[in-house]
């Protein structure tokens, strides 16, 4: 099943607004599983991702900054 989650013309700043809140339920959930995860690997593997996620979020409103024009914005999930 494939669930279209984003297709769209977004103003940059819209367009930042959107992601910065997409990336922050998906880090919100990671820090929520460190409080319940007690293997130390599991701990470290959501730090890291957390950390990833905070860089992809830092360099892609860095590149919608510099667009000048509206951005497409495409996003599907699939759910197996």
């Amino acid at each position: 099943m494939t669930v279209q989650l984003l297709d769209g013309s977004f103003s940059a700043r819209d367009a930042g607004s959107l992601l910065t809140a997409l990336f922050e339920v998906k880090i919100k959930y990671h820090e929520t599983q460190i409080l319940a995860d007690s293997s130390e690997e599991q701990i470290k593997m959501r730090e890291n991702r957390i950390k990833d996620l905070q860089n992809e979020l830092k360099k892609t409103i860095t590149y919608l900054q510099g667009q000048n024009g509206p951005v497409q914005l495409k996003s599907d999930i699939e759910v197996d």
